[in-house]
């Protein structure tokens, strides 16, 4: 299967259950692999054969800076579904991140892979 990535997507938004993290916006990194055919666009070379990975990124921006989820998980979750929604993509892997959410470490976070025909 064919990939098509999006890595170091910052948003910032409230993710977390604790008051503090409650207050005010904090960064979400976000990296994103789109699995699918991508034959048909490497031989057309048009985009409507392929992934609109700005129309993908946007959506994962928009829905991560308002969604207010309380973990890390839910909103992974969140996003792959979203990213399923885009026509040709059967399979995604979503890796979200909170960078600095425990002390002495650079993030934490989870990856995620969902597919297309499961959520059918």
């Amino acid at each position: 299967m064919d990939q098509i990535f999006i890595s170091d997507l910052v948003a910032r938004g409230i993710i977390g259950f604790n008051d503090w993290e409650r207050e005010k916006p904090q960064e979400i990194l976000i990296n994103i692999i789109l699995f699918g055919d991508l034959s048909q666009a490497g031989k057309s070379d048009e985009i409507k054969d392929g992934f609109n990975y700005r129309t993908v990124a946007k959506k994962v921006l928009k829905h991560a800076e308002t969604a207010q989820r309380l973990t890390v998980e839910a909103l992974a979750a969140d996003l792959a579904s979203l990213c399923l929604e885009e026509p040709g993509v059967q399979k995604v892997r979503m890796h979200v991140e909170k960078p600095g959410a425990i002390r002495f470490s650079k993030s934490v976070g989870v990856e995620i892979e969902r597919e297309k025909e499961a959520l059918e």
